[in-house]
């Protein structure tokens, strides 16, 4: 069994990882400046060392790397400006291969985004693409995962649209003709897992991608058909999208920007599906969703960990 760092281990995807590298028996280390907020998630794992730490620290990312056999980066935000973006997307990636190098860690697993691109018409994929890079030119034995959206129990998705529409007359919708190609938030983890074992994925860029292409008005109305509602969904121009995206921007966290709009300007997809060097097939939305978007908090979890298997 390995010792692993996870990087940016403590939000949706991550805490869903770090909970299938500890039951396989791996020894994980996530860092996090918000140790007592992931207490109740995270602290009851076994073989997990949930720390306090701030990895934007040369020194305590040296600390944290040093004696490790792989490294995973999860890092990734999706609001703000190209300052932040570059931070967290390409100077952090830069100083993992680095140190990595340096102590003599080669095994490295870097979550990059489907349509990252370093001449794609956001900050964000910009930023995804300019980090792509930096990990194929380095020395270290590298995999790269393209996820598309991804979907699951305490998605920012689905949970999002279904919000909505239980308050809203009608859903105004900016990119309503993007097409997107979502993925289970387990097959994404499990992707990382076999890339953890499997060295048959060294120096693989690995497209995470579900079964089926739908566009994003395809997607809301699936989701209020799940969840009873019938809402009317209204395609906003990009002129009107842009005033509601600065306008939004005046709030603390708005869930909408500029930048995200110019992301909506590509399609998120991949034809061929997921990379078939994982080999098994991805699971199809509608066998998820229906269970954690209709039923209670427990009921919810009872249904997901039975269709993952993990009783």
């Amino acid at each position: 069994m390995s010792k692993i760092l996870l990087v940016g281990g403590s939000g949706f995807i991550g805490k869903q990882l770090a909970a299938r590298l500890t039951k396989a028996g791996h020894e994980v280390t996530l860092p996090t400046r918000h140790r007592e907020n992931k207490r109740a998630d995270l602290l009851l794992l076994p073989y997990l060392n949930l720390l306090s730490a701030d990895v934007n620290d040369d020194a305590t990312l040296t600390r944290l790397i040093t004696g490790q056999d792989i490294v995973i980066n999860l890092v990734g935000i999706l609001q703000g400006n190209e300052a932040s973006f570059k931070k967290a997307h390409i100077t952090l990636t830069e100083r993992i291969i680095a140190i990595c190098t340096a102590q003599g860690v080669n095994r490295y697993l870097h979550m990059s985004a489907l349509g990252a691109d370093v001449y794609g018409p956001s900050m964000y994929q910009r930023s995804k693409g300019e980090a792509e890079a930096r990990v194929k030119a380095s020395r270290l034995d590298w995999t790269i995962y393209r996820p598309s959206v991804v979907f699951g129990e305490e998605d920012q998705f689905l949970n999002l649209f279904a919000s909505l529409i239980k308050v809203a007359p009608f859903v105004p919708l900016a990119g309503a003709d993007t097409r997107f190609q979502p993925i289970w938030v387990q097959d994404v983890t499990q992707a990382f897992a076999t890339g953890v074992k499997d060295e048959a994925l060294i120096g693989k860029t690995l497209s995470l991608v579900g079964p089926k292409i739908y566009t994003l008005r395809e997607l809301v109305a699936y989701t209020a058909q799940t969840i009873g509602m019938v809402r009317p969904i209204i395609a906003m121009p990009d002129w009107a999208a842009r005033i509601q995206a600065s306008l939004m921007g005046l709030l603390p966290n708005p869930p909408l920007s500029h930048d995200n709009l110019d992301s909506l300007l590509v399609d998120n997809t991949d034809p061929a599906g997921l990379a078939p060097e994982l080999g098994w097939q991805a699971t199809a939305l509608e066998a998820i969703a229906p269970l954690y978007l209709t039923a209670g908090k427990q009921e919810r979890y009872r249904k997901l960990r039975s269709h993952a298997h993990r009783n």
